[in-house]
């Protein structure tokens, strides 16, 4: 099948051994309870893919029951780490957990409790490594909090990605960006989300973070923001510019087997089930936003 042919939100791409796996969150069951798992899809060129493949299936007694999101695969010590999202229907808020698998096919298993914090509903957890530490990089959605300012936090974790160590500090939030100004007086009251980070090193050293958020209505958007000292813990800055505006986000950076850096993210985002990834070719720039997309082709 066609990229085009398959419909998943939050598309993640892991090259490995001469193979892409693609994984992603089901569109059809993104607002509904009863999920048990996750799909993948294999491809040797990102043009042609397999047929849906279950990479895993929650056991039996698993908190969640709905809301499986953003499924990303990381290789870390040889090992292959799911970091996902779940909800359940009570008694628990949205969180990011870790499971674990010997092959990108899975079967994933589960490895790690809840690496959010319990008191808040959180999602989207990504990987990120500095100086041989691992860290998570999670949202903290607005459902709880008072103004409406979704945050970007992130917290060490153990060595073995077991659990979570230490403080859990915020980074930055949803309405630090310029480009929020047209939310600010367009909407009553503004709701700024923060959606899907995704950690990248540049090639000048900038740690860039990819994130999606809402600009206006029916505009859901890719923005960078940056560490210029090239630290998880430097000053934040943000693009002024968006890096896609076109109803499109929760994206990630991967390279292909012959060195390209490419970017991956699904549109529309509208609940149609009709989400797709899409491909682009990424150039790295000294300009705002620092990434040029080409559509892959």
């Amino acid at each position: 099948m066609k990229l085009s042919d398959i419909h998943v939100r939050d598309p993640f791409i892991l090259p490995y051994n001469g193979k892409y796996y693609l994984y992603g969150t089901n569109p059809a069951l993104t607002w509904v309870s009863g999920q048990d798992g996750f799909d993948c899809w294999v491809s040797n060129d990102l043009i042609n893919w397999s047929e849906s493949i279950k990479c895993f299936e929650a056991p039996e007694g698993f908190w969640a029951n709905e809301t499986f999101y953003a499924p990303e695969v990381h290789i870390y010590n040889g090992e292959f780490y799911m970091f996902a999202s779940f909800g359940a229907k009570v008694g628990h808020f949205r969180a990011s957990q870790i499971l674990k698998a010997s092959n990108p096919e899975g079967p994933f298993e589960v490895w790690s409790t809840p690496i959010t914090p319990a008191h808040q509903p959180c999602i989207d957890a990504t990987l990120h490594i500095e100086n041989g530490t691992p860290y998570a990089i999670y949202c903290h959605e607005t459902i709880d909090i008072e103004n409406k300012d979704g945050e970007i936090l992130c917290v060490e974790l153990t060595k073995d990605l077991k659990k979570p160590v230490g403080e859990h500090k915020i980074l930055f939030t949803a309405s630090e960006p310029a480009w929020t100004a047209y939310k600010k007086s367009h909407d009553e009251p503004p709701i700024f989300v923060t959606d899907g980070p995704f950690m990248h090193r540049s090639k000048d050293g900038k740690l860039l973070m990819l994130w999606a958020s809402h600009y206006g209505p029916g505009q859901y958007i890719e923005v960078v923001s940056y560490s210029e000292n090239g630290s998880l813990f430097g000053e934040w800055k943000h693009s002024e510019n968006v890096l896609y505006l076109n109803d499109g986000g929760h994206g990630m950076l991967f390279k292909t087997f012959d060195g390209q850096l490419m970017f991956t993210l699904h549109a529309p985002n509208r609940p149609t089930n009709a989400e797709t990834p899409i491909l682009f070719k990424v150039e790295e720039t000294n300009h705002d936003p620092f990434l040029k997309l080409t559509p892959f082709e």
